[in-house]
């Protein structure tokens, strides 16, 4: 059977920089999660970040690759730099989902370690703009598809796809 890494913020878990959740109530991701299919993982609490934490961003909204190569930054809304912290956790999610051999993951978007197709701005004003998080750039650099949470059917699709071979 394969398995998915998702969000633990989806799936309920109160790991979010503010202390929330972001449950998903996706029937495909509940079927999942009844399959035993489901690998919830947090980056950013692997990574040693606290709950709550203040709000982080790539700086100039340059994305998890820019990050991943030293070319980029993650900052905290106090000012800190949390970049150690996403390469962790990032690098955290790989191992998990190589230990399982994922190939698919659903993450939370708009996240700068989760987003899949937008991140925010850098600025801490809520604009968000076309990029991704460190955890998915360096999983897609292994080859791990990632969705968002509103993409769960194509991750659905591809599972199988992969299982129908």
């Amino acid at each position: 059977m394969e398995r998915i890494l998702v969000s633990a913020c989806l799936m309920g878990r109160k790991v979010r920089y503010d202390g929330a959740a972001k449950t998903s109530g996706d029937a495909l991701l509940a079927d999942w999660r009844r399959e035993g299919r489901l690998v919830p993982f947090c980056p950013e609490v692997e990574g040693g970040l606290p709950v709550p934490r203040p709000a982080a961003e790539i700086e100039a909204g340059a994305g998890g690759a820019a990050v991943l190569a030293g070319a980029a930054r993650v900052l905290a809304a106090d000012g800190s730099d949390v970049t150690q912290a996403f390469l962790a956790g990032a690098q955290a999610a790989l191992a998990v989902a190589t230990s399982f051999d994922v190939k698919i993951a659903v993450l939370k978007e708009g996240s700068p370690s989760c987003g899949s197709l937008t991140i925010y701005d850098g600025g801490f004003r809520g604009h968000r703009l076309p990029g991704q998080g460190v955890t998915t750039a360096l999983l897609e650099l292994h080859g791990i598809a990632v969705f968002s949470e509103d993409r769960i059917a194509e991750a659905g699709k591809l599972l199988r796809e992969i299982e129908n071979g």
